[in-house]
């Protein structure tokens, strides 16, 4: 038996191996090559790896913006999340009770997610340009004052994070369709006999059957919010002053404007250790749960 399961592996293993080669090609030696520029004094002017240790991490976590950078990327994050659970939850539910035309719906729902961020990002500026932007257009038509939405920097973040919401939902949409389609209706049949109405099934049955798949789609899309870096580079390159300045545009900036790519490779590998203590952390959470 232990033969058989040795074999198996092995030709798992075989089959797996050119991808797996791939991989860290790709992945691998681009990371690895980071990291030692990271701990090197290489920059755009001098491009030498003389070691330097955790010099370039010290220089960073010292510097105000990178905390202000680092605070605007959990209200980001954080605010993103919880919007395209919220709404993505409530469309799902409601999308339970459709029989017909479902299947266009999903389409429909799809067509954001399908976008890519940087086409998102161009079609969302056009539409909120101070000037002639369709929004501000139609506000002027009803008598309403324009507003800068991208160049307020009081209303510059929470722009980014309506349209962040309004592509991103539709995943979420997805996910949690699938795991509400997934749920027995055993739990539901016998509230229903008990007296249970709407409100106590959801609260009781549907949301602690659907915490598993829940959680997948809240760690996913935190990872990806922290990363996020099409949106701002179109929409505010990290303006007004630093106020839509994520983590991820001020390694950019820190490395390509700066010109210091150990210092830029320093903050992206601050923001890899976050994005992998958050994805621990996440199944920690679940395997815990399991048990």
């Amino acid at each position: 038996m232990s033969t058989k399961v040795t074999d198996t592996a092995r030709i798992g293993w075989g089959f797996a191996a050119p991808g797996l080669t791939m991989l860290a090609i790709v992945m691998g030696l681009p990371v690895f090559y980071a990291a030692a520029i990271s701990l090197s004094s290489m920059t755009l002017i001098r491009p030498a790896l003389s070691f330097t240790g955790l010099a370039n991490f010290a220089q960073i976590v010292s510097e105000p913006l990178f905390w202000n950078s680092l605070l605007i990327t959990l209200r980001y994050s954080v605010a993103t999340v919880a919007g395209e659970f919220l709404v993505g939850l409530a469309i799902a539910l409601m999308l339970r009770q459709v029989v017909t035309l479902r299947g266009v719906y999903f389409a429909l729902l799809t067509l954001p997610m399908a976008m890519s961020p940087v086409a998102v990002a161009l079609i969302w500026r056009m539409l909120l340009q101070p000037n002639l932007g369709i929004v501000n257009q139609t506000l002027a038509a009803m008598g309403l004052p324009m507003v800068d939405w991208l160049g307020d920097s009081g209303l510059a973040l929470k722009t980014m994070i309506f349209i962040d919401i309004w592509q991103q939902t539709s995943f979420v949409v997805l996910l949690l369709s699938a795991g509400l389609a997934s749920l027995p209706r055993e739990p539901y049949e016998a509230a229903s006999v008990d007296g249970a109405g709407p409100v106590q099934q959801f609260w009781y049955i549907t949301l602690p059957l659907l915490r598993p798949v829940a959680m997948i789609a809240v760690v996913i899309q935190l990872i990806n919010e922290f990363r996020t870096y099409d949106l701002i580079y179109i929409l505010t390159k990290g303006g007004p002053g630093v106020s839509t300045e994520l983590l991820s545009f001020f390694a950019y900036k820190r490395a390509f404007q700066g010109l210091a790519l150990n210092e830029g490779s320093a903050a992206a590998f601050i923001l890899l250790l976050i994005v992998l203590l958050i994805t621990v952390v996440f199944f920690f959470l679940l395997e815990r749960r399991k048990n």
